[in-house]
């Protein structure tokens, strides 16, 4: 294979996570103070129209025919795609064991980190929680039941929340983000290994219901599936609605808000990672140790602002105090998956297509092409220059926007009497979320 498919600017972005383009087509004040703008525009026009709550509940929706409710909730239907994306998964593992040793034509690292984890934002975003259907440890787990026995610590699951989910999920990001040999195929094919051991033993003690708690990828999956126009009204039916509606149904969790601040902060650390600053100074020797304080320090920063912002308009609307972050936190979630369109967007559509070149020979055989890709070269102009920034601007604005929208429709509805001035402290730390993500993005 010509080494000029995968090497180059494709291998390098990998290489250090997620590449981004800084020539944006405007200037970078004029981006940075529009996008502030059309934030507190905003916010004002919902002062003024918007008084009442709007959004349907989990009550409402356009109930989907009979047909497609008895495939999406058929057990066959179900263990059939879990089977096939166990296969899947055994494929990459063995690939990564056994496949090239090199980063650029080994198919488990592209696998992982592009298709599968920039991969499930799509996906999620137009067929729902769709991680839950086709996750193959929840086969696996049922599988292993008989022998296992009755999980005995089923009973003390629903006092964990999404608490372990958010430490499932800070485990992968800090992986993706930190060690300099992330990529390297045995690298990642322990750490599913070892992911799959701790989801699969946790589910064994806790019964199967951990993996909406436990699982970081499928609370991933379903939390961006709440904004998909396809959800399930209170009874269970199958409907579609408006995707605002769908967000406001998410249910108000302890430890959701970690999950949504460990995605937030860990995508203004990828952010961080591509300006001249990191990489002239604490990421110049790509150590461990100042990349891990620098992924902490990240989500921190952000949980700080947002803890300040929820709880501020807690104290000023009389609402308890204690439970305000989860209570706001399905109204960020616009705002992270603003900032991972933003960042990935160009990383799936220009380093994707290696995984598909790869998977025509996943052990990099002589003479073997499964789908007459693996001469392919990767087209790094399929994408504008151009395109990618409109669309990273754009997805940071837009999800900002409907993160104000609904925090003040959820604002309406848990203190309809309150003045909606009590809401400007968090919208003053959406928009400096904002002007933070944009200038990380295009050259602060």
């Amino acid at each position: 294979m010509d080494p000029s498919i995968v090497d180059g600017p494709a291998a390098d972005l990998l290489a250090h996570g997620v590449g981004s383009r800084t020539d944006l087509p405007l200037p970078l004040g004029l981006a940075l103070y529009g996008a502030g703008a059309a934030i507190l525009v905003g916010f004002v026009v919902l002062l003024l129209f918007w008084r009442t709550p709007k959004l349907g509940d989990g009550r409402s929706g356009r109930p989907l025919p009979e047909r497609l409710q008895r495939a999406a909730d058929s057990a066959a239907v179900r263990r059939g795609l879990q089977a096939v994306a166990l296969a899947i998964a055994v494929l990459v593992v063995v690939a990564a064991l056994a496949g090239p040793e090199e980063t650029s034509r080994n198919l488990a690292p592209w696998a992982l980190y592009v298709t599968f984890w920039v991969g499930l934002v799509p996906a999620s975003l137009l067929l729902g929680p769709v991680w839950r259907v086709l996750n193959p440890l929840r086969l696996v787990a049922r599988l292993l039941r008989p022998l296992a026995g009755a999980p005995r610590g089923a009973g003390r699951l629903p006092a964990l929340g999404l608490w372990p989910a958010a430490v499932a999920l800070l485990a992968f990001v800090w992986l993706e983000l930190v060690p300099a040999g992330r990529t390297d195929p045995d690298v990642v094919a322990g750490w599913l290994i070892g992911y799959a051991a701790v989801q699969v033993g946790a589910a064994l003690w806790f019964g199967e219901e951990w993996f909406a708690a436990g699982d970081g990828f499928e609370v991933y999956s379903t939390l961006l599936g709440r904004l998909s126009a396809l959800g399930r009204r209170d009874d269970g039916r199958l409907v579609l609605r408006s995707p605002l509606a769908n967000a406001l149904t998410t249910p108000a969790l302890p430890g959701l808000a970690a999950v949504v601040l460990v995605l937030l902060g860990s995508t203004a650390f990828d952010g961080l990672t591509r300006t001249a600053w990191w990489q002239s100074g604490p990421g110049a020797a790509d150590d461990v140790g100042s990349g891990t304080f620098g992924l902490a320090a990240s989500i921190a920063l952000v949980g700080l602002l947002y803890l300040a912002g929820t709880r501020l308009s807690g104290r000023l609307g009389g609402l308890p105090l204690g439970s305000q972050p989860r209570r706001f936190a399905a109204t960020v979630v616009p705002i992270a998956l603003g900032y991972t369109v933003a960042h990935y967007f160009s990383l799936l559509a220009l380093d994707g297509q290696t995984t598909w070149i790869l998977a025509s020979n996943p052990f990099g055989l002589a003479g073997v092409d499964l789908f007459g890709t693996y001469g392919n070269a990767v087209d790094l102009r399929a994408v504008p220059p151009d395109l990618i920034a409109y669309v990273q601007v754009g997805a940071v604005v837009t999800g900002h926007v409907v993160g104000v929208l609904l925090a003040h429709e959820r604002a309406l509805r848990l203190a309809p009497r309150a003045p909606a001035s009590d809401q400007l402290p968090l919208v003053v730390v959406m928009v400096l979320f904002t002007v933070g993500g944009l200038g990380l993005l295009f050259g602060f």
